[in-house]
């Protein structure tokens, strides 16, 4: 099994993550995905932000916001940025 070398704080990671999504439209997107988590009174990280796309991913009503969601996806599991 091969370790795991990432040693990025959860903040870092986040901010990394947030610095990532390039178009306006990512960011908006992000921004409403992390009001609605605080909202509900939920922790903020990897896995909630992964539940809230995973949910908007399904109830997509394009193919354009599926492509979002999906690039927006990928960018939380990027691990080399």
């Amino acid at each position: 099994m091969r370790q795991n070398e990432y040693t990025q704080s959860p903040s870092e990671a986040m901010q990394q993550y947030f610095s990532q999504a390039s178009l306006p439209s990512q960011q908006e997107i992000l921004g409403q995905i992390v009001v609605e988590i605080l909202r509900e009174g939920r922790t903020l990280n990897r896995k909630s932000l992964c539940t809230k796309l995973l949910g908007r991913l399904e109830r997509a009503g394009n193919a354009e916001e599926e492509h979002q969601y999906h690039q927006l996806i990928g960018l939380l599991f990027d691990r080399e940025g």
